[in-house]
C-alpha cells in the first residue's frame, strides 16, 4: 500500500518532544536480534546526525529568529532521537563489534541502492564504492578474530560474505577524482533523489565514527587501520555528496531531509524482525511526519511554494529493505575490481597513464606498500593462524584473491604486466 507523509494528520511539535526516561528505550540483543537490526539503527543513528547538523547550518545561514526558533524545535527533538537510537545498541557490544556493523550496512545498503536506482552515474559510484567496503568489512573481521578470538560471521549472520574485494590500499586515490557529476532534482526520479541523501548520511555517519572512535581503539595497529579506512570513507563520503543537487534553497533541502526520514522510518518500520525496536520506528516515523509538515510550512510561508514545487509525487518509493546481496557482489567484483576513480569517471587502471594523479597520489601515501596498515593486518592473522579469516560461500571469483596464505596488495594499484 502506498504511503503519502504530506497527507498524513501531523501532531504537534511540543507533543514530540520526550522525556529522558522516553529515551531510554529496550536494547537489540547482539546475538539473538537479527544482524539486519542492528544495521538499522547505524543507518538511522547516520539519518538522524544528518539531521541535526543539516539543521544547524540553516540555523547558521538565515538571520530570521521566527525560523530559527521552529528550526530549534525540531532540531531538538531530532537530538533527542539519534540519542534514544544510539542507546539502542546493547552495552556489551565494543567498538569493534560495533564497527562490524557499520560495514555491512555499507555493503548490503549500497547493493540494495545499486540495484535499484534508476541513474546510471549513480549506480556506477554505488558499484565502485560497494567493493571498497567489502574488503573493508574483510580487513576488520580479520582484525576481529586476531584481536578478539572472535568470527565476524556471528555478527553478520549468513546474510553478507567476508572475503577480499578491490583491497584497500589501492582505494586511495587523488582527491580530485571524487568529485563527480550531480543529479538534476527536476529530472530525477524520486528513488534516485533519496538515494544519493541516503547513501551520503550513511558513508557521513561511518566516517565521523572512525574519525572520533579509531583513536580510542585498544591496539596500535588497530588505530592504524581505523586510520587508513577512515580515509577512504572521507573519498566516500566527497563522491557520494557530489552527486547531490546542489542547487535546490535551504528550504527545499529542509523538505527533502525530513521526506528522506520519514521515507527511511517507514521502511525500517515495514523491514524490522525485533518487536521493541519496531515499536521504536513507529514512534519515530510519528514524530518525523510532524516535522515533515513544520518544513511545509516554512517553504509555503517564506518561498511561496507548495511541496509539490520539490517533489513531484508524495508517495514513497520502492521502500529501503536488507537482504543478501551475495551474487550481486560476487558479479561487481568479477568486473570491476581492478576500476579506479577518474574524475567524473571510472576506468581500469590498466588504461591508466602512468604519470597519472593516481599513481603519483599512492607514491606520496606508500613509501613501502608492504607496510600499509590493511596488508598488515592480514599478513599478522596469516601468521599467526596459518591463513587469512574468510566466509565464503564458494572460492573469492577472482583468481588473485583465492589466496589464502598470501593478501594481495597489488591488485587494482599496479598496472598488470600483460
Amino acid at each position: 500500500m502506498k504511503f503519502n507523509p504530506f497527507l498524513e494528520k501531523p501532531k504537534k511539535l511540543e507533543a514530540c518532544i520526550m522525556s529522558f526516561k522516553d529515551l531510554v528505550q529496550k536494547p537489540y540483543n547482539k546475538f539473538e536480534s537479527s544482524p539486519y537490526t542492528r544495521v538499522r539503527c547505524i543507518l538511522m543513528n547516520g539519518t538522524e546526525y544528518e539531521a541535526v547538523w543539516f539543521s544547524h547550518q540553516f540555523h547558521r545561514h538565515c538571520d530570521d529568529n521566527d525560523l530559527r526558533r521552529t528550526l530549534a524545535m525540531v532540531r531538538r527533538n531530532e537530538q533527542q532521537q539519534q540519542k534514544l537510537i544510539s542507546g539502542l545498541k546493547p552495552v556489551d557490544e565494543n567498538l569493534l563489534e560495533t564497527t562490524i556493523g557499520y560495514e555491512q550496512l555499507a555493503v548490503d545498503l549500497t547493493a540494495f541502492l545499486a540495484q535499484h536506482v534508476k541513474d546510471k552515474n549513480v549506480k556506477d559510484a554505488l558499484d565502485f564504492a560497494l567493493l571498497e567496503d567489502f574488503d573493508h568489512l574483510y580487513r576488520y573481521s580479520n582484525l576481529l578474530e586476531s584481536d578478539m578470538n572472535a568470527k565476524a560471521e556471528n555478527y553478520v549472520g549468513d546474510y553478507t560474505e567476508i572475503t577480499p574485494g578491490r583491497p584497500t590500499i589501492a582505494h586511495h586515490r587523488h582527491p580530485y577524482d571524487s568529485v563527480k557529476k550531480p543529479i538534476d532534482n527536476k529530472t530525477a526520479d524520486p528513488f534516485t533523489k533519496c538515494a544519493v541523501n541516503i547513501i551520503t548520511a550513511a558513508e557521513q555517519q561511518t566516517m565521523n565514527y572512525y574519525m572520533n572512535l579509531g583513536g580510542f581503539y585498544k591496539t596500535q595497529k588497530g588505530r592504524e587501520l581505523y586510520n587508513e579506512i577512515g580515509m577512504v570513507e572521507e573519498q566516500h563520503v566527497s563522491q557520494y555528496g557530489s552527486l547531490i543537487d546542489p542547487n535546490p534553497s535551504w528550504f527545499e533541502m529542509c523538505l527533502m531531509h525530513e521526506y528522506i526520514e520519514c521515507y527511511l522510518y517507514y521502511s525500517m518500520m515495514s523491514d524490522e524482525s525485533d518487536k521493541n525496536i519496531k515499536k521504536v520506528w513507529e514512534m519515530l516515523l510519528e514524530q518525523e511526519i510532524a516535522h515533515l509538515h513544520a518544513s511545509v510550512e516554512n517553504l509555503r510561508k517564506y518561498e511561496k511554494k507548495e511541496w509539490q514545487d520539490v517533489l513531484s509525487v508524495g508517495e514513497f518509493p520502492e521502500l529501503i529493505s536488507f537482504k543478501s546481496n551475495t551474487e550481486y557482489i560476487r558479479k561487481i567484483l568479477k568486473t570491476t575490481v581492478t576500476n579506479t576513480a577518474d574524475r567524473e569517471g571510472y576506468i581500469d587502471i590498466n588504461q591508466l597513464d602512468d604519470t597519472d594523479n593516481f599513481f603519483k597520489y599512492q607514491n606520496k601515501l606508500f613509501k613501502n606498500p608492504e607496510e600499509e596498515r590493511g596488508h598488515t593486518t592480514i599478513q599478522e592473522h596469516i601468521d599467526r593462524f596459518g591463513e587469512d579469516y574468510r566466509f565464503e560461500i564458494k572460492p573469492n571469483p577472482i583468481k588473485e584473491l583465492q589466496d589464502r596464505k598470501n593478501d594481495n596488495y597489488n591488485l587494482g594499484r599496479i598496472k598488470s604486466k600483460k
